[in-house]
């Protein structure tokens, strides 16, 4: 299978080895010359994986046409607010025949689309022609090819399964599944309640603390995604529990690591340029703030966050905001 790759930072250089090492032939698209030279070369992306070695098959180029030129499978991997305008772009050289892979983990300003749906609508493809990828996938312990899962949905059980045929190997484990709605929110609202996590500890506060988020986080991801008709079988599974599991407790996580830094003291602009890459959670809070108010569903941390991080609320009241909340059962 020939496979291209939208975007060279980290999770895209990585899942470009995950494609190699399946077998597939992989090309790797990007904006920077040098990065591109640098994989192509010395199959090396010191810039986003300083240290690994890339299989010598994948290469990289700026030129998106030759990039994909008669593949049969492109994933995209490049910050969820500009993705509609960059694969807008290259519409017209998708293959008939290619499935696009979502790997981005948002939903988009102003229309507060999930990227599945943004993904259609520029590259004008079906449903049944895409699938998205989410789970417990940090994608330093992925090149390092340490043993992980992940979930790739789809609407068709047969593009689910050629997408899961060519990112299988030994150390990288798929399951297929069907609830695209649920395990592209799971991907999204993680972000935003690892930055919170990381506010807090940032703050010096400690595990209860950590796992009380964590846990609450999981009942607002669960309670937007029932209310848009997502499976709640989704949400306990690898992209749900899992991949939030994950990204609130490593320091390899971006928004973990962002939000420990507001916590300690720093400015949102000082802190994004401390992380480096892109820090999802930071603008899809803004837009999981808004379509969760648009059905109707009450996420908390959700607001605490965006609060936090675009309205000024200093990160001492984070925590006695979120306690303050009317004493009620536990549940969904």
């Amino acid at each position: 299978m020939r496979a291209a790759v939208l975007g060279t930072g980290a999770w895209g250089t990585t899942f470009a080895a995950v494609l190699a090492d399946a077998g597939c032939d992989v090309a790797i698209w990007g904006r920077s010359a040098a990065v591109c030279a640098q994989i192509t070369n010395e199959h090396r992306n010191e810039a986003r994986l300083p240290g690994i070695d890339l299989p010598a098959g994948v290469w990289a180029s700026t030129d998106a046409a030759r990039v994909l030129a008669d593949v049969d499978l492109v994933a995209i991997a490049i910050p969820s607010q500009s993705a509609r305008a960059t694969l807008e772009s290259m519409r017209d050289l998708i293959p008939a025949r290619a499935v696009a892979v979502s790997l981005m983990k948002g939903v988009e300003l102003s229309t507060d689309q999930r990227m599945s749906q943004v993904v259609a609508e520029a590259l004008g493809l079906p449903a049944d022609r895409i699938a998205v990828i989410s789970g417990p996938n940090l994608a330093r312990e992925i090149a390092e090819r340490q043993p992980t899962a992940t979930v790739v949905a789809s609407t068709s059980e047969e593009t689910a399964q050629l997408v899961a045929s060519a990112c299988s190997s030994g150390t990288f484990r798929p399951y297929t599944n069907h609830d695209v709605v649920g395990v592209e929110l799971c991907g999204a609202v993680k972000n935003i309640i690892a930055v919170a996590v990381g506010i807090a500890q940032g703050r010096g506060l400690g595990y209860n603390t950590m796992a009380t988020i964590i846990t609450r986080g999981l009942v607002e991801i669960t309670r937007l995604g029932l209310a848009l008709g997502a499976d709640a079988e989704t949400f306990p599974g690898l992209a749900g529990m899992g991949d939030l599991m994950a990204t609130c407790a490593s320091p390899l996580s971006r928004n973990h690591s962002l939000g420990v830094r507001i916590g300690q003291g720093m400015t949102l602009e000082e802190a994004i340029a401390a992380t480096g890459g892109t820090a999802e959670g930071v603008k899809t809070s803004r837009s999981v703030r808004e379509l969760a108010e648009s059905v109707g569903v009450e996420m908390p941390i959700t607001a605490a966050v965006v609060r936090v991080l675009h309205e000024g609320l200093p990160v001492d009241e984070l925590a006695p905001l979120l306690l303050a909340r009317p004493v009620k059962a536990e549940g969904i």
